[in-house]
């Protein structure tokens, strides 16, 4: 009787796939070279995510420069604070920008650190000027992200949340119309205030103050952001600067919200959405000062025609409920006024004029009262459709955070098993 023998299997050593902890404390991956940095380029997944996070871009978008994303060479594990500016057109600012912020951050004494630059898609030497900062021995806590069409500042913030290392997220304008020694006062809040979890610098407050802003820029910027904080102010929680970029975040308040917006409106979502799911925010006075080196990108009309749509759609009751009530008031009292004709046409019919149903009145007063009526109907359906909203915010969060925790798990399984007869795995360096 012929044997035939089984073919030998082989014991397969199973690997460590790297955990999403890995990837925020720098551990170097396996990856294809990205431009010129070829087996060093830093992916800019959020930490703990497995992919991008906090409204990342998606990958449908404009592909960035090669070697968009730097890889770290101020390797650090874990960054305590990470400062992310957005840039457009900045050449003139780039390296007083950079060289400004670096010696602000000398006096940052709760852990490593990283400035990161966004270029949106600028049509100057922006791009350039950062990658060539980046690549000297003085500024190795700097990295550069970016791509090649201006998508807007909201796009470039979403990109540097996304590369953004940091239990800390600073983010601020890339003129520095605010002092960036404000840096140590927005994180000393959440160093010392455990239950805030947000921190706005704000001009607005009593405290703060604007310096060489031009007055038609200064009024407008003061009733839009009156406007503003009426809509999105609530019982003890009032917002005096809403429109800022100057803000400092914990992590897990971004890692949480689900950003969609590319403009300037990103402020405004963000606050709105993170109040909607219950964050607490403190704001410290700061003075804003007028830029003194290159052009403002600030489209007012543009800029101000969003705010209001934002605002219309946070608290739509208040100004459909407002101004339909205005309309029937009005009709009430024009049915006052046909009452009192008709009643003194009854007391005194021989002195005063009958009333006549053909007068314009009569169907004016009819038109305004169904309009308020319609109006405060609008309202009504307006604030559902906002709670719905609220809902649906929540929702995504609880994703978000069962994601994570799903990619924790995971990589809690595939980590090394010890095979019975050969080494164990997890001595391997």
């Amino acid at each position: 009787m012929t044997t035939t023998a089984e073919p030998t299997r082989r014991k397969k050593r199973r690997r460590r796939r790297p955990t999403p902890e890995d990837r925020a404390h720098g551990v170097p991956q396996p990856s294809a070279a990205v431009g010129s940095d070829a087996g060093a380029a830093h992916a800019p997944d959020a930490p703990g995510s497995g992919g991008p996070a906090m409204g990342a871009p998606d990958a449908g978008g404009p592909q960035p420069h090669p070697g968009a994303v730097d890889p770290p060479r101020f390797v650090a594990s874990p960054l305590k604070l990470s400062v992310v500016v957005p840039m457009f057109n900045e050449a003139e600012n780039v390296e007083k920008t950079v060289a400004r912020l670096g010696e602000a951050l000398l006096g940052f004494t709760d852990g490593p650190w990283e400035v990161i630059v966004v270029n949106d898609g600028s049509s100057d030497d922006t791009w350039a000027i950062a990658r060539a900062l980046a690549a000297r021995p003085e500024f190795p806590w700097l990295r550069v992200g970016g791509y090649q069409r201006n998508r807007g500042r909201g796009f470039a913030l979403r990109t540097g949340f996304a590369m953004a290392r940091g239990e800390w997220i600073v983010s601020i304008d890339a003129d520095l119309s605010y002092d960036p020694a404000y840096i140590l006062d927005l994180v000393g809040v959440l160093r010392e205030e455990e239950d805030i979890d947000l921190v706005l610098a704000s001009a607005y407050m009593p405290g703060g103050g604007v310096e060489g802003v031009p007055i038609r820029r200064l009024w407008v910027s003061r009733l839009g952001n009156k406007m503003l904080s009426w809509f999105m102010s609530s019982s003890g929680r009032k917002v005096n600067t809403i429109t800022c970029v100057f803000r400092a975040y914990r992590r897990y308040v971004l890692d949480n919200l689900e950003l969609e917006s590319d403009g300037k409106d990103i402020h405004l979502e963000i606050l709105s959405k993170a109040l909607m799911l219950g964050y607490r925010f403190k704001e410290i006075p700061a003075v804003l000062r007028w830029r003194k080196h290159g052009a403002s990108k600030h489209v007012f009309s543009h800029t101000a025609f969003t705010h209001l749509v934002f605002a219309l759609f946070e608290r739509p009751i208040l100004v459909f409920g407002m101004i339909g009530l205005m309309l029937m008031t009005a009709s009430i009292a024009g049915i006052a006024y046909i009452l009192s004709i008709w009643l003194q046409h009854k007391l005194d019919p021989l002195h005063n004029q009958p009333l006549n149903p053909e007068r314009p009145l009569m169907t004016l007063v009819v038109l305004t009262f169904l309009g308020g009526l319609q109006l405060i109907s609008f309202g009504v359906m307006g604030a559902l459709f906002v709670n719905l909203r609220k809902e649906v915010i929540k929702i995504q969060a609880r994703l978000r955070q069962l994601s994570e925790r799903h990619a924790r798990h995971a990589a809690d399984v595939a980590r090394p098993v010890a095979v019975p007869g050969e080494p164990d795995p997890r001595n391997d360096k």
